[in-house]
């Protein structure tokens, strides 16, 4: 999918939050309230557009003859992983009903009818529809009824309803958005262990995302995730086993998801009876932290914990289940087993009895790789956590070592309390990791993929051909540029030079195409970096970072401040002119010409600044891996990372806190200070701030009214 492609569904995503609550707010709903009826119209949504895309591949097949003609079936439609939906639970029949019925029954009817069908779906659909206002629920049914979500596809609506999830989360529903795992989290899990076969297990599975990720992860590959792997997952809440059961469907999967409470239940069976216990080729899991009065004598001979219990307190209670859920997820592996979780901070170091369990678990070998994570990572709370992974097939020469990697330092700001990792940073952390397992070509690669983002970034500068679209943004601002200029000149032309504006007027003069000079020099850069880019390993990777991608990273950060500059002396010179030369009364002024200039001006710089930006992010993502290891070869870096062996982690009491291996990193001075993304960071806290601000004065003013003052 391209950037551009992204950065429309996300407008989309946006859009459509904004709609649902503010329909959410009128209506006087809590978050926990709304969150099931909105997803379940999602889903329908997403639903319909399936059934519509298997129905014209299935029209298309009895037409070239390569499907016979006869009346279709249900196995039809699930082969094309879609429901044959009955016409009463169609979008489109929603949306035609005559004015005046009953849209509460009609959504309720429409969920029974595909339960009906969909035996995986038993129960989980939302059916409370009725206690909604129709008017409420018709605003409701046109949000999602756009053209563009009308057409889109199973990747968009996965999306749409991963980000609903994750604002609900944010909202605070569903247990205080304790179903959701941050999906840069997921990923790095992910990323890590790289399920890719087999049986995938989700001990804590909230509403799906490891499941979700996992999939992402195969079909990467260009594999199909369902005839790769078997999802099963244990949640013992039913309300979020729903959420949990629509995730898989709406992005085309299914799961073997049981209700049950993991401390006391193993639950699933495989699908040839054998237990789950023991036969999990990958783990993946966020549990509750802390949890506590956990019953140690209905738990103390369960063969899940193989290492014995972390401690018991004299009311005969486990007081802290944390080293419960990291035995669970080691003994249910597999002997070739993998195991990717979040835990508490607390537990690398925790004493006593689980202090005992974490050596038991050092001395198998089996722990692979920690990672450190910095705080506001999670939507309802501020600690900070850390990733453990478990190998039980790790090689002979690594059995004694593990990787602590410290990744508090790396992060992307999404709101003032909320932090994550933008998809290079996740890319960057794995690269630490295949370098750990000795996979150096994986990371030349990636660095490699870096410059071409880069470059490629540079050269659309010239000619974007995204979204099946060509354009030429730089040349596009270039002539709007020139048109708004023209349109300008006249006038200015025409003005005193003894007018007491005569400076500022001047700088108008002094603003032509001749002080774009950079534009040429970005040009001429770009055209050699796209015949003379590439390169072989990492020695050449590092010689063209170094002399092309640094000066066209450099160059294209200095042409942004051009582009901006100008356009702001044009813009300048406008206000001046209309506020405080009568422009408008001037037959030399076309204001409305000079308004959807100065519009398409700003516009074509918007597009050409976003292609800019990219070139030195990227670069910075290459710089990032190459500063650090310029060889492709594992080494400690100073606050970052370190392999450690089996006596270093016995020397440290048994520690496995990645912090306490990798030191502090050595203080840099900054020659190449990142002015935009400072600036970007205080936009979200001010953003944030404003938001909360309005936020707190309705409400206010909604207790002052209850007071009737």
């Amino acid at each position: 999918m391209t950037a551009n492609a992204f950065h429309n569904i996300a407008q989309i995503e946006t859009s459509l939050w904004e709609a649902a609550d503010q329909l959410r707010a009128n209506s006087n709903l809590t978050a926990t309230e709304y969150s099931m009826p909105v997803l379940g119209v999602i889903f329908l949504r997403h639903a319909t557009n399936r059934y519509q895309t298997a129905l014209q591949a299935i029209e298309a097949d009895q037409a070239a003859g390569t499907m016979p003609k006869r009346p279709l079936v249900k196995a039809d439609f699930i082969k094309r992983r879609a429901l044959m939906l009955p016409e009463a639970a169609r979008y489109d029949t929603l949306m035609s009903l005559p004015s005046g019925a009953s849209l509460g029954g009609a959504l309720v009817a429409s969920m029974n009818a595909i339960e009906a069908d969909f035996p995986p779906l038993q129960g989980s659909l939302p059916k409370d529809y009725d206690r909604f206002d129709n008017k409420l629920l018709e605003h409701l049914l046109r949000c999602f009824d756009s053209q563009a979500l009308r057409s889109a596809t199973g990747d968009v609506f996965g999306r749409i309803y991963e980000y609903f999830l994750m604002k609900f989360a944010m909202a605070g529903a569903q247990d205080n958005g304790e179903f959701f795992t941050p999906p840069s989290l997921v990923q790095t899990l992910v990323n890590v262990i790289e399920p890719t076969h087999g049986v995938v297990a989700d001990l804590a599975c909230g509403s799906g995302g490891m499941f979700v990720q996992s999939s992402h992860f195969i079909e990467q590959s260009g594999l199909d995730t369902m005839k790769r792997v078997t999802f099963y997952g244990q949640e013992k809440t039913p309300t979020t086993i729903r959420l949990a059961k629509m995730n898989l469907a709406v992005h085309g999967l299914e799961g073997d998801i049981q209700e049950a409470n993991t401390f006391y239940t193993d639950a699933n069976r495989l699908q040839d009876g054998r237990p789950l216990w023991g036969n999990v080729d990958f783990m993946m899991a966020n549990p509750p932290f802390n949890v506590d009065k956990v019953d140690a004598e209905a738990i103390k001979t369960d063969q899940r914990l193989p290492f014995g219990l972390p401690g018991v307190n004299k009311d005969k209670q486990v007081s802290n289940g944390n080293y419960l859920w990291i035995s669970y997820f080691h003994s249910y592996l597999a002997p070739t087993g993998r195991a990717g979780f979040v835990m508490s901070s607390q537990a690398s170091s925790a004493g006593h009895g689980e202090k005992e369990v974490r050596r038991k678990l050092v001395e198998t070998g089996d722990v692979d790789v920690m990672i450190a994570i910095r705080s506001n990572f999670f939507y309802t709370r501020t600690v900070p956590c850390e990733l453990w992974h478990f190998d039980r097939s790790k090689p002979p020469e690594r059995k004694d070592q593990v990787l602590m990697l410290d990744a508090r330092n790396v992060y992307r700001k999404v709101t003032r309390k909320i932090y994550d990792f933008s998809p290079e940073q996740q890319a960057n952390l794995a690269a630490i990791v295949w370098l750990y397992r000795g996979q150096q070509e994986r990371f030349v690669e990636l660095v490699g993929q870096h410059i071409t983002n880069s470059v490629n970034s540079a050269q659309a500068c010239f000619l974007d051909e995204s979204d099946d679209q060509k354009c030429e943004p730089l040349d596009d601002f270039c002539d709007a540029y020139t048109r708004l200029r023209a349109l300008i000149n006249p006038f200015v032309e025409a003005q005193n030079k003894n007018s007491p504006h005569a400076a500022l007027l001047a700088e108008f003069f002094d603003s032509d195409m001749d002080s774009l000079g950079p534009v040429e020099a970005f040009r001429l850069l770009t055209s050699k970096a796209e015949t003379h880019w590439t390169y072989k390993g990492m020695t050449g990777a590092v010689n063209c970072h170094e002399h092309r991608l640094k000066p066209l990273a450099a160059e294209s950060h200095a042409l942004i401040a051009t582009l901006d500059l100008a356009f702001k002396v044009l813009s300048r010179t406008i206000d001046l002119c209309e506020k405080d030369l009568a422009a408008k009364d001037s037959a030399l002024w076309d204001s409305r010409d000079i308004s959807k200039a100065r519009k398409a001006a700003d516009a074509a710089r918007h597009g050409v600044v976003e292609h800019l930006k990219l070139v030195r992010y990227f670069q910075r993502q290459a710089a990032w891996l190459i500063d650090r290891f310029p060889n492709a070869v594992m080494q400690d870096v100073p606050g970052l990372c370190k392999v450690v062996t089996r006596a270093d982690i016995e020397a440290a009491d048994w520690s496995l806190t990645p912090g306490r291996f990798v030191g502090v990193a050595p203080a840099e001075v900054d020659d190449d200070f990142d002015f935009e993304q400072t600036l970007r960071d205080i936009h979200v806290e001010l953003a944030d701030l404003n938001r909360e601000s309005v936020e707190l004065a309705a409400k206010i003013q909604t207790n002052f009214e209850g007071l009737g003052v």
